[in-house]
Parts: structure tokens; C-alpha cells; sequence
């Protein structure tokens, strides 16, 4: 059972800054994946400023695109075996940890409840962990990731904690228990927004939260002004309910009644494309509206730079799912292109309506094609909008200020962890 696969991410390696004793693996479901950017820029951030990380990952990648900033982690990635994994695997599993860990047999009784999987691969990682000299466990999602690192964490006796986001803490399946529980053991969570950490505090009376927004590497993201844009209007984002791309759609038709010429391009892959191609058809919006299929991320700030309009028309799903702050919306205003959304969980936060860019209620195609016309027509409109939306995304969304204040959280932590005989 301990056949784990590690995987050297190659891409240019430059000699890190010194760092403290502090090592730290991040625990995801699946790595890498084409979607979860922030991720990336977080590790590639960690790693700058110093900081050991180790990544280890329960499920093989699934996607068929990935972003070029994956090629400069350096961070070695180990895979937990995730299938096949019969009972005398399980309790071999267990055995060859406990050879290490001698608390992981009383710590058992934590992982009541908890699936096989999790729990085996949770005393793989303990031990893993052992061995490397890992001091903190980090997971990204209160899903299994975060199920993994918890019973990890205690197995191993060392701290953990998780990133909260949106569907693994509004969807309908989450299971409030289990997550109460995570939130409780954590030594602390971090979350996305304002909006989560009231969610989380009152609904499930959430200890020790802390508010990182995701960050990005400006250096990446350089500022074009909005003037001169072709009547473009893009979109980016997986093709699911919550990003409300239907609506934009309806909008689009709405637009091409009024005589606006445009053209609009969806970026992105997901389980609705048929259902939102053949929404195109229906409306007659074919050489309109574009389903343009993933891309890499150098092509998609390509596609912002040149958008007189960026639209995240982002809904609150009919299973509760929904964004939390969408990366793609803090990319586009930092490089300059005006952004249209929603007051969805935590977008009212960055986005202000007339100052940093165009607010729409949700499920309102109307609102949105008025929105998206003035961008359209309204060049000074852009260029004011699109001035103080990257000033803003200067203040408050530096990817290296902020893993900054992501690593004193788990610097915190390991001060502050008890023996877990205290913490109970």
C-alpha cells in the first residue's frame, strides 16, 4: 500500500530564500486542475518567499487542459492510491503507519463515520508526513481533501487547516455535520470572503476564521486601458448553472434586437455546452455568440485585453451551489477590462456598482444587456470603471501579500496546537 506515486514538477527551479523549520503539505482531491488557478498562484507564492511545500493529491488529474504556471511549481507531488484499495490493504495500511505513529490506533475513534478511502488514505499521508518532517497540513475545500487532512492531521499530531470556498460550503450536499466537525478540529479556516465568514459563523458558530482572499501575481496580470475595444463581449468559466451563462445568452438576444453590433465569446467547458449551444441556435445568435471551448491562461488575458466587456453573470444555483469570487472576474479587472456581475455571495465586496464596475441582479437578462450596451458604448464609462478596479485589485488582492497572511495562519496554528489529548 505504500506503491504512492510522486511527481517532480519540471519548469525553471531558482534558488528559494531562506526559509524557517515551518513545511507544509497541501492536500487537494485532485491535482492539477485546469480550473482552480488560485491554487497554483498560492504555492507559487508560498515558494518564492521561502516556505517547503509538499503537495499531495487523492485523485489523478481528470482535465484535459492545464495552465502554463503549473510548469514553475517546484513542489513534489505525491498521489494517494484512490481505488482497489481492498481490506487487507486497508489494514496493512494501518499497521505500517502505526509503526510510525503511535498514536494512530487511539486516534482512530476520530474517523468514525468517515469513509474507507479517507480513512486509509489519511494514514498513508500520517505517515508520509512523518517521515518528510511536515509540520502542517493545509487542504483546499471542506470536501474530502479537507476529510483527508483532518484524520491526517490527528493521526500525525500535527495542526491543520482548510480554504473554504462556495460549493463545498452552499451546496446542497454538503453534510453539515461532517463540516461543523472539520470547522471545530481545524486549527483554523480560512475562507474566500466577508459573506462566508458570517455564513460560517452563523450557521455552524465557526471558531478561529480567517478572510485570505485569492490572490493574483500582478506581474502577470499588467493593466491596458480600456480605450479602443472592439464591441467584444467575453466570458470565462466552467459551463455550469452557477456561472449564468444562459442568462447572458438571453441577454445577447436582447442586445441584437436593439441593433447593437457585438459578438460575445464563452471561454470555458462543462456539462451544460450542449443545452447552452443549442440555447444559441434557438435564439438565432449563431455567428453572435461563441462557445470557444477551454484555453490557456496566456490565451484568455489575450481575450480580456482585447473585450470591451467582461461578464460574470453568476446565480445562485437550484442545488444552492455558487461562486464564491470568481478569479476570473479579480484577472479581468486587474488587466483593465470592465466586468459586469452579480450580488452573489462575495462579489459585492470587490465589484461596486458604478465605481469599480456594472452590478445586475441575477436571472435579469434585461438588466444585463443594459449593462453590457453601456460598456459597449461608453468608452469613458470603461476607462473611470476600470481605473479604480485595478487599484482596488492592487490593495487587496497581491497574491504574495496575501500567501503572506496564509502563512502567518499557519504559523499561528502550530503555536497554538495542542496535545491533542488537550484539544478534545
Amino acid at each position: 500500500m505504500r506503491d504512492v506515486v510522486e511527481l517532480a514538477n519540471s519548469g525553471e527551479v531558482r534558488p528559494a530564500p531562506a526559509t524557517d523549520a515551518m513545511k507544509v503539505g497541501y492536500v487537494l482531491k485532485r491535482y492539477p486542475r485546469y480550473s482552480e488557478t488560485f491554487v497554483v498562484n498560492e504555492i507559487l507564492a508560498h515558494e518564492a518567499a521561502g516556505l517547503g511545500v509538499e503537495i499531495f493529491a487523492l485523485r489523478p488529474p481528470s482535465d484535459t487542459h492545464f495552465q502554463d504556471a503549473i510548469s514553475r511549481v517546484r513542489a513534489p507531488v505525491t498521489y494517494l492510491p484512490a481505488s482497489g484499495i481492498r481490506a487487507p490493504e486497508f489494514w496493512a495500511a494501518l499497521e505500517e503507519a502505526a509503526e510510525l505513529l503511535p498514536d494512530l490506533w487511539p486516534e482512530l475513534e476520530a474517523a468514525r463515520g468517515a469513509e474507507g478511502r479517507d480513512v486509509c488514505q489519511a494514514a498513508l499521508l500520517a505517515r508520509t508526513v512523518a517521515e518528510k518532517g511536515i509540520t502542517h497540513l493545509h487542504a483546499h475545500f471542506g470536501t474530502s481533501a479537507a476529510s483527508v487532512a483532518r484524520l491526517a492531521a490527528r493521526f500525525a499530531g500535527i495542526p491543520y487547516t482548510f480554504t473554504a470556498h462556495a460549493k463545498d460550503i452552499f451546496h446542497d450536499e454538503v453534510d453539515p455535520v461532517d463540516l461543523g466537525r472539520k470547522l471545530r478540529e481545524a486549527a483554523a479556516t480560512v475562507t474566500v470572503s466577508d459573506y462566508n465568514v458570517e455564513y460560517l459563523r452563523e450557521r455552524f458558530a465557526a471558531p478561529n476564521l480567517h478572510r485570505v482572499f485569492n490572490g493574483l501575481d500582478l506581474e502577470n496580470f499588467p493593466y491596458r486601458p480600456a480605450a479602443g475595444r472592439p464591441p467584444k463581449v467575453l466570458a470565462v468559466g466552467r459551463l455550469v448553472e452557477k456561472k449564468g451563462f444562459a442568462d447572458l445568452i438571453s441577454a445577447c438576444r436582447i442586445l441584437a434586437d436593439r441593433g447593437v453590433g457585438f459578438s460575445c465569446r464563452i471561454i470555458g467547458t462543462g456539462e451544460l455546452q450542449e443545452d447552452l449551444q443549442a440555447q444559441i441556435v434557438d435564439l438565432g445568435l449563431e455567428g453572435v455568440v461563441e462557445l470557444a471551448g477551454p484555453r490557456p491562461q496566456r490565451e484568455v488575458v489575450r481575450e480580456i485585453q482585447g473585450a470591451a466587456a467582461f461578464a460574470a453573470p453568476c446565480v445562485l444555483g437550484s442545488d444552492g451551489n455558487r461562486d464564491g469570487l470568481p478569479t476570473v472576474l479579480l484577472e479581468s479587472m486587474a488587466l483593465g477590462t470592465p466586468c459586469v456581475s452579480t450580488k452573489v455571495t462575495g462579489i459585492p465586496e470587490v465589484l461596486l456598482h458604478e465605481k469599480t464596475g456594472l452590478m445586475v441582479p441575477q436571472h435579469e437578462p434585461a438588466a444585463l444587456a443594459a449593462a453590457l450596451e453601456r460598456l459597449i458604448r461608453d468608452e469613458l464609462l470603461r476607462l473611470r470603471l476600470a481605473e479604480n478596479a485595478r487599484r482596488l485589485i492592487e490593495t487587496d488582492f497581491d497574491v504574495h501579500r496575501n500567501a503572506a497572511a496564509l502563512r502567518e495562519v499557519f504559523a499561528a496554528a502550530s503555536r497554538d496546537v495542542l496535545p491533542l489529548s488537550e484539544a478534545r
